[in-house]
């Protein structure tokens, strides 16, 4: 009996035991904590990873050793070159030292100072000279600034690649007559390829506002703590001199090619603001492409990919819903309300500075970034696979093809002597009476036939039929197109400098 009470108490201690476990594992799991979507789900591990901690925090190191350097090149002797080299082998935080300022940030409330501290727990001879000179936003603006230039510098060769896929589209169906819509009703006839083509213009604008922002993107560089460069001038003794050199050294190692003219504590959130602005009309372009597919997909004229395995709802089996298209249309409202918010911090900014601008960038700087890759991917996938649907697209035109070519039957009579007033009222109402038809008895559009059998319209019956050619009613769509998308046409000559980027990606996604 008593080794069964103690046999028992021993499987009961093992089982405690393995619930404890069990719970230790639940509580680090990655399961149990607020993960954002955009790192969980839609971004790419390259933009994940730039803007990650560790990312950030190595930058940060890299800063203060950028510093140091050139502090030493400009004569500070008390920066060694020990210190130095301990500084170097030491960039990259490793999860010790991530623990060692959380222990730090807990006890002194201050996140730079903290990873000052990590930083000379490991580089003992620079322990002295870390940050000398700079204040926090030494190194978390100019980490903000070269994390800002190498996301967009993530983000253009997937814009461009976009870009050149819908060019592509374009070309393959430029002759493809199909409806168009003002007021999302039936209006002249364009092609397939020339709605591509617009979608791809707009890209094309971003592609350029982008491009101009990451062009005239600068450093904030070494100012001080109101951006006086006080603490420079103490350090050099007056030495205006070096106080200039100490920030060209600082530009060519990070690899911009010069501060902004002013600055206070930080630089001016304004950038933050026309950063977002550029990044955000992608998004706005973004919606707007995704909202064009998204009806056609309801017209049953073209849809984005749909793998064979993919379910398009949970309950109803035959649906085939645009949900990439949809995603991207859901990304694009996030991205778009971003401005709003930098505009909010920037107008709010007190004198030369106050901290309430720091929360909300830690999130809307990185996010501004994820989203717009996001999108990219998303746009990426659906351009690459659009599938169009050619006899849907035509009988779709030839349903309202009848009162398209009305204007001209009426130049037509006009020619042969008929009035212009009297053509104008017996096509409107023979067009009424067809619409009636359509509308009220769900009847095939007549329009034709109701022509065909007045008397009135006789003299335009023999080349009636050869007016329903759509293709005669396209204008200039293919050399539209053509200009435009074509091989050395405006779109191959923007994304020329991406061409290498478009090129592998093509290769990568054909070997899949």
């Amino acid at each position: 009996m008593a080794d069964n009470e103690a046999g028992l108490k021993a499987q009961i201690a093992e089982m405690q035991q393995k619930l404890d476990q069990l719970k230790t594992t639940a509580t680090s799991s990655s399961y149990d904590a607020y993960q954002t979507s955009l790192t969980g789900r839609y971004c790419s591990p390259e933009m994940s990873k730039l803007f990650s901690q560790r990312s950030r925090h190595s930058t940060w190191r890299k800063l203060w050793l950028y510093l140091a350097e050139s502090e030493h090149e400009i004569g500070i002797e008390t920066i060694t070159p020990e210190a130095l080299d301990q500084m170097r082998a030491h960039l990259e935080l490793t999860d010790a030292d991530f623990e060692v300022a959380r222990v730090e940030e807990k006890k002194r409330r201050h996140d730079v100072m903290a990873h000052v501290h990590a930083f000379g727990a490991v580089a003992p001879a620079a322990a002295g000279i870390i940050h000398y000179g700079a204040t926090s936003c030494y190194v978390t603006d100019n980490t903000e600034l070269m994390l800002m230039r190498d996301g967009i510098d993530l983000l253009l060769p997937k814009l461009a690649k976009v870009i050149w896929n819908l060019a592509q589209f374009a070309m393959q169906w430029k002759a493809e007559p199909t409806l168009a819509y003002t007021h999302l009703q039936p209006a002249q006839l364009i092609t397939v390829g020339k709605r591509a083509a617009q979608w791809a213009q707009d890209l094309m604008f971003d592609l350029e506002n982008i491009e101009h922002v990451r062009n005239e993107l600068k450093f904030r560089g070494a100012q001080g703590t109101t951006g006086t460069q006080a603490s420079f001038m103490e350090i050099f003794g007056d030495d205006t001199a070096k106080c200039d050199k100490l920030n060209e050294l600082l530009c060519k190692k990070t690899g911009f090619s010069e501060c902004y003219d002013v600055s206070t504590q930080t630089y001016t959130r304004k950038v933050d603001l026309i950063v977002a602005n550029a990044i955000a009309g992608l998004g706005s372009t973004a919606q707007k492409i995704a909202g064009d597919i998204r009806h056609l997909a309801t017209f049953k004229e073209i849809e984005e990919p749909f793998e064979k395995d993919q379910i398009g709802s949970s309950a109803m089996s035959y649906k085939r819903n645009p949900m990439r298209s949809e995603r991207i249309y859901s990304l694009a409202r996030e991205l778009m309300s971003k401005p709003a918010s930098f505009a909010a911090t920037h107008s709010d900014q007190w004198m030369e500075r106050s901290l309430d601008d720091s929360a909300i960038r830690r999130m809307d700087i990185p996010e501004t970034f994820l989203l717009a890759d996001a999108i990219l991917i998303g746009l990426d996938n659906v351009s690459n696979g659009l599938v169009v649907y050619p006899n849907r697209v035509n009988a779709r035109v030839q349903e309202e093809l009848p009162f398209m070519i009305t204007e001209s039957i009426i130049m037509k009579l006009v020619a042969l002597g008929e009035s212009r007033q009297e053509a104008h009222e017996q096509i409107r109402v023979l067009s009424h009476q067809a619409g009636r038809s359509v509308k009220n008895d769900g009847k095939p559009n007549d329009l034709v036939a109701r022509i065909k059998a007045t008397e009135f319209f006789k003299p335009i019956w023999a080349g009636l039929d050869d007016m329903l050619k759509a293709e005669l009613y396209t204008g200039r769509s293919v050399e539209i197109v053509e200009r435009f998308c074509a091989e050395g046409g405006v779109l191959d000559k923007k994304i020329k400098p991406y061409k290498a980027f478009i090129e592998k990606a093509t290769t990568a996604e054909l070997s899949v």
